[in-house]
């Protein structure tokens, strides 16, 4: 019989993430689609009873926590030592998690630590016969594969995005509080702040409704046979404001300021979709100047509407890879858009 248990931390004001949720969703389907399984969660923050009273009306039978001032902050030493003596107290099989940056550098250890396997980025979990699977994707979003483990426990890392969020209702939560084992410099290492660009600067955004991709295009000699820089810089930085959209980019038009060649400033390798970018999962997307380039359509694969402003009907967007292309100069067609948002005060 199967022990799943999911396991997440809270944020700073003591509420679960939408990643933690969506991890719940996929463990509390798992759990209905495995005969004999048990759910059990664990929360880890400085407190978690918030957090558990959230999700009361969850199928999870019993709920863990490690609480305290030491698990407030995101540290590796603090973050492995509760997270071990959640999975301990539950005696889970299967430790299903979301794939924040927090947890991401953590579970890898605590597996080694309690003899089992770990599997990251993983975008599915069912069961085939009575036997758990998780799908990944490899070579660059090309390729999906389907596997399983019989080592346990299994440590299951959840993309976000890549599953519903848990709609569950909120109550009154029992939680157990256990004790993890810190040794006197567990907590040495200390958060003295965080960096963030302004609202109005921030261009990458989970949870937008639409992702904007620039192409190279952009920063090509145009039809007058000028570049036009500054008004493709403007437009853009329009556009996001108003829409609140986030941005993305070949690697192409990313790599360039390496290669000498002008660059919008605003753009880093933060904003690279594809290859070795992001896998985005908005619900929409445009793109803007494309040229058809492969990361696009690698980057693509999981964004819900795709469409592409491009002045040529033979771009690799025309050939099924977008639902609607746009024959147009991006120029124009994001300045009449900026018109629109700013007259309809969107």
């Amino acid at each position: 019989m199967e022990t799943i248990l999911v396991l997440a931390h809270t944020e700073n004001d003591g509420t679960l993430a939408k990643p933690a949720r969506e991890a719940l969703h996929a463990a509390a389907t798992l759990h209905k689609s495995l005969a004999g399984s048990k759910l059990v969660a664990g929360l880890i923050g400085e407190n978690v009873q918030a957090a558990a009273n959230s999700i009361a009306a969850c199928p999870a039978t019993k709920y863990f926590g490690v609480t305290g001032t030491d698990f407030t902050q995101s540290r590796y030493a603090t973050d492995a030592a509760a997270a071990e003596a959640v999975c301990q107290a539950a005696r889970a099989t299967v430790v299903i998690a979301p794939a924040t940056s927090r947890w991401a550098r953590v579970l890898p250890g605590v597996a080694q630590r309690l003899g089992g396997r770990a599997d990251t980025h993983v975008t599915g979990v069912s069961t085939d016969d009575g036997k758990i699977s998780v799908n990944r994707w490899y070579y660059r979003q090309r390729m999906e594969s389907a596997q399983t483990r019989t080592q346990r426990p299994w440590i299951i890392g959840i993309d976000p995005g890549s599953h519903a969020s848990c709609d569950c209702g909120a109550g009154t939560a029992s939680v157990e509080m256990v004790a993890a084992n810190l040794t006197d410099t567990a907590n040495r290492t200390t958060v003295v702040g965080v960096r963030e660009p302004k609202a109005d600067a921030q261009t990458i955004r989970p949870d937008a409704k639409l992702l904007f991709v620039t192409g190279a295009g952009w920063t090509k000699k145009q039809a007058d046979g000028q570049t036009r820089l500054p008004e493709a810089e403007k437009l853009i930085l329009d556009f996001l404001k108003k829409s609140r959209a986030s941005l993305g980019s070949s690697k192409s038009l990313v790599d360039q300021s390496g290669e000498g060649q002008a660059v919008l400033p605003f753009l880093s390798h933060l904003n690279q979709i594809g290859q070795t970018g992001a896998t985005p999962r908005h619900p929409k997307g445009l793109s803007t100047c494309c040229h058809g380039e492969e990361p696009h359509t690698v980057g693509w694969r999981f964004i819900g509407e795709r469409r592409a402003v491009n002045l040529d009907p033979n771009c690799g967007w025309a050939r099924g890879k977008a639902d609607v292309l746009y024959v147009a100069d991006a120029f124009k067609v994001m300045a009449k858009v900026n018109e629109l948002l700013a007259t309809d005060g969107v």
